[in-house]
């Protein structure tokens, strides 16, 4: 089973990660070099789908050792870019692009659907007060993430009602089950295209 955990910054996705999926964890990680990289164009779409799918593939390696990989955010990553362009923190040309190459790389099974999303809705101002008593962490774009919660939630909705009893809308106690058999929507690129098309209009 792969998981996803998803929130805002300073929701709790990495405490809960490490408390309740030690040996299990895909760390939400960035690749070294993106400040050198150019904000718009396909190169640019590209090199963050390459990214993405380097992690559905830590994802996959994690599952098959361990059984079981929980993911700090979600790998997919295309609804980071759809809710910059719904708060007007992105052009809707560079979502475009994006979507291109993630949907090439989901075709190619470089990338896929969990099988479990915990998504964690939090209150803004309880989210500052964790943001601002967690001194390892520095969260410059905190102001940014809180005004993502509202389109995050709007395409985890859409997702649900495409693959319908895989999202949880809170942090469970204890990380649930599921059956080898839910996979089968992992790579499903007709569930891929109805999410997309059922995403509200910017």
């Amino acid at each position: 089973m792969i998981a996803v955990v998803e929130g805002i910054s300073a929701a709790g996705k990495t405490t809960w990660c490490r408390t309740h999926a030690p040996e299990c964890i895909v760390p939400e990680t960035f690749p070294p070099d993106r400040h050198h990289q150019s904000s718009t164009g396909l190169p640019t779409a590209q090199y963050w789908t390459d990214w993405n799918a380097k992690r559905w593939a830590d994802a996959l390696s994690v599952e098959a050792g361990r059984g079981v990989a929980v993911c700090d955010t979600d790998p997919l990553k295309l609804h980071y870019l759809w809710s910059l362009v719904q708060i007007g923190e992105a052009p809707k040309a560079q979502w475009l692009l994006q979507l291109e190459t993630t949907r090439a790389a989901f075709a190619a099974r470089r990338l896929g659907f969990a099988d479990l999303y915990l998504v964690k809705k939090i209150d803004a101002a309880v989210a500052r007060l964790q943001s601002d008593g967690d001194t390892k962490r520095l969260r410059d774009k905190f102001d940014l993430h809180v005004r993502l919660q509202e389109p995050l939630i709007a395409w985890y909705q859409s997702l649900d009602r495409v693959l319908p009893e895989c999202v949880l809308w809170h942090l469970p106690d204890m990380l649930p089950s599921r059956k080898d058999g839910d996979r089968r929507n992992r790579y499903d690129l007709e569930a891929f295209d109805t999410l997309i098309l059922s995403l509200p209009a910017f």
